[in-house]
């Protein structure tokens, strides 16, 4: 073996580090190390480049609970999203814990060890077999290879330039070029107020079906006002729990009153709009968080399509020309550079291939275990953060239980735990709830499956989470621990 690791992280993004961070501050004793298959951490916040890219949450709640997010901005671009990384990275000694360049190929639980097993792949593609008696999964739930295209009709005739948000050219210069952005969701409206402010000569949005869009302000008056005259500490506290709560009451309005919450952001956006755009554009057909509710800071987005350097059409694709999209109502869009924003690839483990005793492991037939271990696969959790609500909330109370329970393990002696999954709780919804987006869709063949009363129930509902996992005993009846036989010294199974 090339390497014995306690506890290994997978993925040095906003999970592996939060993550990293809490076994550091609640598990001293416990040895951890990260892998992480790109040159550098923050996941995300690393691999997007394009134009604008931003947290679409606010950071008083994007920001981990131990570390304040202390400027007024709302919201905050990649680029200050990585360097708060970086200084989390440094007050925890975090850099020389990270491989980086790293990529985990394969994972096989061996039983008779009570080990995980796994081939690795270095920065120079030398194989490696390393073992660790924990793996916690945080990749997120996208492949960072490529993203969602869907087969665009006669594609190969563009003569311009095509381009996926998810690998964005560095240096692109777009001045002065007509760009169609294909897509709705938040990259798209992102992009087209950053574009036509970078010099674009004219930006399109083309969507299919309309998104809710919310305008909030770019700065927190509110808080810069409580930063005069309360502690900084205190003023942070009171704006990261109004802001939680915000998030929790509009989403329990959404399904409660949806149409009282969908006349008011209606309402909102004609109000921004001023009668320059057609409203058919941003009137969606499903009820308000049936998909993601989309935000923009300071109504950028309304601002620039008033002023006609943007665009919306809502229409659909009939095929690609030489110079542009054709679209299916007659109307062509010309273009020199066409955008795919349409979304992601649901990917789950970061696509490693993972075994029980050399027995495939698909996640669409487990549950998770209070939101974090999968049901019967041994000394294995994963972090998924909220779809209603800040990724990081997440990470939070699911890092600090997974801190709970080693510290729980290692005073019982226990080196092994299984949370025993029962087949009659399990449903057909993922744990990514009932939102009807096309990437939750298509996460069925991947993502763990819900199930119908706790703990296997994931509610997505941080509140609730929070007062949940902090007390959640152990010793239920569900979790089964073990001791490994120190007798047994028979030779780990590598599984390729």
């Amino acid at each position: 073996m090339d390497k014995h690791i306690d506890i290994l992280i997978v993925g040095a993004g906003i999970s592996g580090i939060g993550l990293a961070a809490h076994l550091s501050r609640n598990c001293p004793n416990r040895q951890f190390e990260i892998l992480e298959r790109r040159d550098s951490f923050g996941g995300t916040w690393d691999l997007f480049k394009y134009p604008g890219i931003r947290s679409d949450s606010d950071m008083s709640t994007f920001g981990f609970n131990f570390k304040p997010w202390q400027q007024s901005n709302v919201l905050a671009s990649g680029s200050a999203i990585k360097g708060y990384l970086s200084e989390v990275v440094d007050e925890y000694k975090l850099k020389d814990k990270i491989n980086f360049g790293h990529r985990v190929l394969s994972a096989n639980f061996d039983s008779s060890l009570k080990q995980w097993i796994l081939n690795v792949e270095d920065q120079n593609q030398k194989k490696q077999t390393w073992t660790a008696n924990f793996v916690l999964g945080c990749t997120g739930y996208y492949n960072y290879d490529h993203g969602y295209e869907p087969e665009f009709p006669n594609r190969e005739a563009f003569k311009g330039q095509f381009i996926h948000p998810q690998h964005w050219p560095e240096n692109l210069d777009y001045t002065g070029k007509k760009v169609v952005i294909i897509g709705s969701g938040a990259t798209a409206i992102t992009l087209v107020p950053a574009m036509a402010k970078g010099g674009a000569e004219h930006v399109t949005m083309l969507q299919r079906s309309p998104t809710y869009i919310a305008s909030i302000p770019s700065i927190d008056f509110l808080y810069e006002k409580m930063r005069k005259v309360l502690s900084e500490d205190v003023a942070y506290k009171l704006t990261r729990a109004r802001n939680i709560g915000m998030q929790r009451g509009i989403y329990a309005i959404a399904q409660k009153q949806p149409k009282l919450l969908r006349k008011f952001l209606l309402k909102s956006i004609e109000m921004q709009l001023k009668g320059k755009v057609d409203m058919k554009h941003f009137t969606p057909a499903y009820n308000p968080w049936d998909q993601r509710l989309c935000v923009v800071p300071d109504g950028d987005l309304f601002k620039i399509l008033r002023s006609g350097k943007a665009s919306v059409e809502t229409d659909q694709i009939e095929k690609f020309t030489e110079t542009g999209i054709q679209l299916k109502s007659g109307k062509h869009l010309d273009a020199d550079i066409i955008v795919s924003a349409t979304g992601l690839e649901i990917q789950i483990l970061g696509g490693i291939k993972a075994t029980l005793d050399g027995k495939p492991l698909n996640t669409s037939k487990h549950m998770l275990y209070q939101g974090v271990m999968v049901s019967d696969v041994p000394n294995m959790a994963m972090i998924i953060g909220y779809i209603n609500a800040s990724w990081t909330l997440k990470v939070d109370i699911a890092a600090d239980y997974i801190c709970r329970l080693l510290n729980y393990m290692d005073k019982k002696g226990y080196d092994e735990v299984i949370p025993q999954g029962d087949q009659t709780e399990i449903l057909e919804d993922t744990v990514m709830g009932s939102l009807s987006s096309g990437y939750i869709a298509r996460a069925a063949d991947v993502m763990p499956k819900q199930g119908k009363h706790a703990p296997w129930k994931v509610t997505n509902n941080y509140l609730a989470d929070r007062k949940e996992l902090k007390h959640a005993k152990f010793e239920d009846g569900i979790l089964k621990f073990f001791k490994r036989d120190l007798e047994d010294n028979r030779k780990p199974k590598l599984v390729s």
